[in-house]
């Protein structure tokens, strides 16, 4: 009877021990899941040092699809050089300023956007306060023979450089890609973009929604496809950068409390509505570098542009800045040729395929119009109308007979390029640094201290139990 008893004990002690080795155990693993991400945590429930996720492995890495650079050159040389040269960029006089028709009748059905913030206005500028150069008419450019591209001819290939010929001021010249008439001033306004923000404006339903279903089922070839070509996927996947741009814009400054005007990040939608997609991620770098690329490509024409505002320090400033940036030794090093635009347009099908892209993106642009809310119209047509200059800066030139042929642009083109350089530049920057948090925030892959110890204290109490 005793013998029985003590061996029951033996046994009772046994499994007592093989449970508390199991809880501990389970308790160790459970810290060094959840350390990964997290502040360290002692079993005693206080917190040393953080440690810092965005240490971890680069979520892209490789080089950016398409191009010629990769994920991590791209996020050293935004933040190190081209993000702060943009920002003081466009703050100068000369890019501060673009000329926009606000309101447009919609081409394609009736406008019943509404808005419900006073965010959505734009504050047009008065006269006297945008530079007095930008009132004078444009100077006439070449003839407009010498600006027509080589159409039709199969045998027509990009070439990669632009004629460095002086700079014969700035141009009424219309662009291929676009759709707007720049050339109409009568109906045309200035707007300060620094006074007028891209942010959220509480511009939401069918209304903003019909404006992208648009964008995408009836001009944008439908993507992933594999009969897609090149310059078809190259199209998309410029749309769905510039898409995902905006939406970071949008969610970077977002108004968190309308009841105490309290405006800050909104990671929640930036994940919802492009970190979730990789794929967008990856397609807003593709676009940043493709602009990046026509920056430098037109680099002998801008550098000669003049940056006239009648106010000699802000315009030497300027043109020093755009220098900086243009031949940047780090740039040039590390990502000299950003994106390789020889490549499209070969074959038979090139001419008429570029015709086609070519009249599916000016569709695009003619879709802005359809904007309900005014301060999305204005940025929505200002970097239309970058995307566009870009496209008539990487292929403008078609084929070795055209060599001489000299890039000619609109004072508002080069501003709109610019600055649609900047707000790609930010976007590529916010999504670096704030991306691993968002994701982290909504995965659920930080675990909350005070959750861990208490599950730590819970399993412990069990075992104690026992």
């Amino acid at each position: 009877m005793v013998e029985s008893e003590v061996k029951k004990n033996k046994k009772s002690e046994k499994m007592r021990c093989r449970w508390v080795t199991g809880a501990f155990i389970t308790i160790v693993l459970a810290i060094a899941l959840a350390s990964r991400c997290t502040p360290k945590i002692s079993l005693f429930g206080h917190t040393n040092k953080s440690c810092h996720c965005s240490q971890e492995k680069h979520k892209y890495s490789g080089i950016v699809e398409d191009c010629c650079c990769d994920y991590e050159t791209v996020d050293h040389l935004n933040k190190e050089v081209l993000h702060p040269l943009l920002q003081e960029l466009v703050k100068t006089p000369f890019f501060r300023y673009f000329k926009v028709k606000l309101w447009c009748n919609c081409p394609f059905w009736p406008d019943d956007g509404m808005c419900r913030l006073r965010d959505c206005s734009v504050c047009e500028c008065p006269d006297s306060e945008f530079p007095e150069s930008f009132k004078k008419p444009y100077r006439r450019g070449l003839p407009s023979d010498d600006l027509m591209c080589q159409e039709g001819k199969p045998q027509a290939a990009v070439d990669r450089t632009l004629d460095s010929k002086a700079f014969r001021g700035w141009t009424e010249t219309d662009n291929p890609w676009t759709y707007d008439d720049e050339t109409d001033n009568s109906e045309m306004t200035y707007v300060n973009l620094q006074l007028n923000p891209e942010r959220y404006t509480g511009y939401t339903g069918p209304s903003a929604r019909r404006i992208w279903d648009a964008v995408y089922s009836e001009n944008c070839p439908k993507y992933p496809a594999e009969e897609l070509c090149q310059e078809e996927k190259i199209l998309y996947k410029l749309i769905s950068g510039l898409h995902s741009s905006i939406s970071i814009h949008i969610a970077s400054d977002y108004l968190l409390d309308e009841a105490t005007n309290l405006w800050g990040h909104n990671l929640k939608l930036m994940y919802d509505r492009v970190l979730r997609y990789p794929y967008r991620v990856e397609n807003l770098y593709f676009t940043f570098l493709f602009v990046l690329r026509a920056v430098t490509k037109a680099a002998d024409y801008l550098e000669q542009a003049e940056y006239d505002t009648s106010n000699p320090t802000e315009d030497l400033k300027t043109q020093s800045l755009m220098k900086q940036l243009l031949y940047n030794p780090k740039l040039q090093a590390a990502c000299p040729l950003p994106f390789d635009e020889a490549k499209l347009w070969k074959g038979q099908r090139g001419p008429e395929l570029k015709q086609k892209i070519q009249a599916q993106f000016k569709n695009i642009s003619a879709l802005m119009d359809c904007v309900g809310c005014e301060k999305c119209r204005l940025w929505g047509k200002l970097q239309v109308l970058g995307l566009g200059t870009a496209l008539k800066i990487l292929f403008s030139v078609n084929g070795e007979e055209h060599l001489g042929q000299t890039l000619q642009l609109q004072r508002n083109e080069v501003i709109a390029l610019m600055n649609l350089l900047n707000r790609l530049s930010e976007s590529v920057k916010f999504v670096h640094e704030m991306g691993p948090a968002a994701e982290n925030l909504i995965e659920g892959k930080i675990s909350s201290p005070t959750r861990l110890n208490s599950l730590v204290q819970r399993i412990w109490a069990s075992t104690v139990k026992t």
